[in-house]
């Protein structure tokens, strides 16, 4: 004897309401006025990262655009906080006329009113703490420390980190309207 089983269908995903929480791999991003044209950065994530610092977690959504990879940092909390880097600049310690001692010091102070002056601007420090990357489905992943400075007065933010083994990289980032950020489901 066979029974009919009725099946309850999924919920469809509304998509023309995705938001930058949603995206993932294969979907396009479409960043209004981003660029340093104002023209609207588009790209498809070809990686997702999963990071971790304590309790705080985020993602980095990744892909290419205009020949340079371009990402978007997703804060998941209430309110949902979202950065991009946009211009694939990577920058050394050297060219922030800091140094590794300075960084330290930081860390070990965890004093809100520290700063340093790069290019005419103050940025301020936030927060410094060893952080993991983790990729997309893996249990485990790579351990780095991570310093993070707000420019004074500013949206833009700066992130160094600190891969064992590899140099200090530095990289600067702007606060983005999750409004702003248009997701398009891709295959």
């Amino acid at each position: 004897m066979f029974f009919d089983k009725k099946r309850h269908p999924a919920p469809q995903e509304d998509l023309a309401n995705l938001k930058i929480t949603d995206a993932r791999v294969k979907d396009t991003l479409s960043v209004s006025g981003a660029a340093e044209d104002y023209s609207d950065v588009d790209f498809t994530v070809d990686r997702v990262d999963y990071f971790e610092a304590g309790s705080k977690q985020w993602k980095e959504l990744s892909g290419m655009w205009r020949d340079r990879r371009v990402l978007l940092e997703v804060h998941s909390d209430d309110p949902i906080t979202v950065l991009g880097d946009f211009g694939g600049r990577r920058l050394t310690l050297d060219e922030l006329s800091l140094s590794e001692d300075d960084l330290a010091q930081m860390d070990e102070r965890q004093n809100s009113a520290d700063f340093f002056d790069f290019e005419g601007k103050f940025w301020m420090y936030r927060f410094s703490r060893e952080m993991g990357l983790f990729d997309e489905g893996a249990s485990t992943g790579r351990g780095f420390y991570g310093w993070e400075f707000q420019e004074q007065e500013g949206k833009r933010f700066m992130i160094i980190r600190k891969f064992e083994g590899q140099p200090f990289v530095a990289s600067i980032r702007v606060k983005v309207e999750p409004g702003d950020i248009t997701v398009f489901r891709g295959a």
